[in-house]
């Protein structure tokens, strides 16, 4: 049992203190000068006017005691869930209480949320609730989707999510009225991955397409390359290697194209000859097989160069050669009989695949592996592609092209990478690889990101980008990355439920799952009983001789 602990601060409480001894004091004086009254009736009249004077002091003090209430349960509504899916959750989970945020306002033991549109004050005050979290997937509508808002032009960007399909349809990512890449959705839950290479630099946007209408735009930034010195070393010329060093250069690279015509002589082709890079060894080699040991090719590894070998005849004895001459370790494995297999877009490749290796990473969607070694070296099962540039599907060709260079490309300093989408208003991840100077901080628009070193790479940095500004924001000099309105938006929404769900988690750890107690008083007509029950027994009590 317990008692309210009284407030000093309180003139009603001060007088009450002074009022209560003063009259047990009165009553027992009274009690004892009445000469008239016989010793049981003083002692009857003295235990009538106690119980009086314990009634007023119970009843000031307010006697309570801790109780364990029945538990509670309520299901809290988003405002982006409709009635008839509430129902079915409240049915289902046999919640007899409903609830919307605007209607919410009772401490319950444990709260459902459906949905994740819900004002974060309404948020805050389920501390002391258990709470559990229905998400809500509206159909036909993008859930946690996820791309790189900083790419380097030629990578291939990679849109990720989840979407509740009503039936079977197209999702598609499209560029104007281009579409980079598609797939087929199942009707129910999907998970979906689209990519293409950059085409572009600076601010670019695409749009996300469902049976022709627009879910989402994906922005982000591409980073312009750093222009490559791209050899061939050839002994012959032909179609696939003139059209792939015509493309170089309209990318902005220099070429050096050198084939063998005739003993010793040989052709040399330079395109976007710059004085900059006279003496300067290649960053990329395009060779085949037959040049494995060639002394450029064997240097360009040693000095961490990259070199790509393309126009394989026959893939195990080729493999062989460039294994012996580089000290790689590729294996290939045949998969058909067929001369030729076609792999997609109006391309074939040899009939045959890389055996997995620790240091071997893949092109994604083409036959092409690049092993990591002192340098980069790469190869090719693909056939010719110059069909797909002479028939004019530059976008497939170039589509190529750009993912197989991503693999080749030295490392960058200062390569900024942003995790998009960005809302205002809510913590997203912005990291540097290979800071050319060391700082501590990045500025992004008004606001400054401070970076932590990562414990396991020094040369990688990552930071919380928060701000509550909107549109593109510029970061550093040259780079920008671009920020949704943190309201009204329905994926903001949910990062904030999530959000929210991952720290009560830890706070409830933290409380080690204390329950809610509550503490039972004396209703006020109890003492109101005792009150006229006492007065009327003082008042009988003379009426009796």
């Amino acid at each position: 049992m317990t008692y309210t602990t009284p407030n000093w601060n309180d003139p009603v409480t001060i007088a009450t203190a002074f009022f209560l001894p003063a009259l047990l004091l009165v009553q027992s004086w009274f009690i004892l000068r009445n000469k008239t009254l016989s010793p049981g009736r003083k002692t009857l009249r003295a235990a009538l006017n106690s119980l009086l004077w314990l009634t007023l002091a119970g009843y000031n003090l307010q006697i309570s005691w801790p109780t364990n209430p029945p538990a509670t349960h309520a299901l809290l509504v988003g405002n982006d869930v409709p009635t008839a899916y509430a129902r079915m959750v409240q049915d289902s989970l046999r919640i007899r209480t409903r609830f919307t945020a605007r209607t919410f306002n009772e401490p319950y033991d444990s709260i459902t949320l459906v949905g994740q549109d819900f004002p974060i004050e309404t948020l805050t005050r389920l501390s002391n609730s258990v709470v559990r979290w229905v998400p809500y997937d509206a159909p036909d509508q993008i859930q946690d989707v996820r791309w790189k808002g900083m790419v380097r032009q030629g990578e291939m960007q990679r849109v990720t999510g989840k979407i509740q399909s009503n039936s079977k349809q197209l999702l598609r990512i499209q560029y104007g009225n281009q579409t980079l890449d598609s797939l087929i959705l199942i009707q129910g839950t999907n998970t979906f991955a689209l990519q293409f290479p950059v085409f572009g630099r600076g601010r670019l946007q695409t749009e996300l397409v469902l049976d022709g209408q627009p879910l989402d735009t994906v922005r982000f930034f591409g980073r312009p390359t750093t222009p490559l010195l791209v050899q061939f070393v050839l002994d012959n010329p032909d179609f696939e290697s003139k059209t792939l060093a015509d493309w170089l250069g309209r990318q902005g690279h220099s070429v050096e194209l050198s084939t063998t015509l005739a003993t010793d002589v040989r052709s040399r082709v330079r395109i976007n000859r710059s004085p900059k890079i006279v003496g300067k060894k290649p960053d990329v080699i395009i060779t085949d097989a037959a040049n494995a040991a060639n002394t450029l090719v064997r240097n360009a590894i040693a000095d961490g160069k990259a070199v790509l070998f393309i126009n394989l005849t026959n893939p195990s004895a080729d493999v062989a050669t460039i294994n012996r001459a580089l000290g790689t370790r590729w294996q290939v494995r045949k998969t058909a009989n067929q001369e030729a297999v076609p792999v997609g877009n109006g391309l074939t490749a040899h009939p045959y695949r890389f055996t997995n290796r620790p240091n071997q990473f893949a092109v994604s969607g083409y036959p092409v592996a690049v092993q990591q070694t002192a340098g980069r070296v790469g190869v090719s099962l693909l056939n010719e592609t110059f069909p797909l540039a002479l028939s004019g599907d530059s976008v497939a060709y170039s589509r190529v092209w750009y993912a197989v260079m991503a693999w080749l490309q030295p490392t960058e300093k200062n390569n900024v990478l942003v995790d998009a989408p960005v809302f205002s208003g809510l913590p997203g991840v912005v990291s540097i690889n290979n800071p050319a100077i060391g700082g501590s901080s990045l500025r992004v628009g008004s606001d400054t990101v401070q970076l932590t070193i990562s414990p396991l790479n020094r040369q990688s940095s990552a930071g919380n980008l928060l701000t509550k500004q909107t549109g593109w924001q510029p970061v550093q000099d040259s780079l920008a990355v671009y920020v949704q309105s943190g309201t009204d938006n329905l994926a903001a929404a949910r990062q904030v439920v999530s959000r929210f769900m991952l720290a009560h988690a830890k706070y409830a750890t933290i409380k080690n799952g204390t329950n809610r107690q509550a503490k039972e008083v004396v209703p006020n007509w109890v003492w109101l009983t005792l009150f006229l029950v006492c007065l009327t027994a003082l008042w009988v009590e003379p009426k009796f001789v």
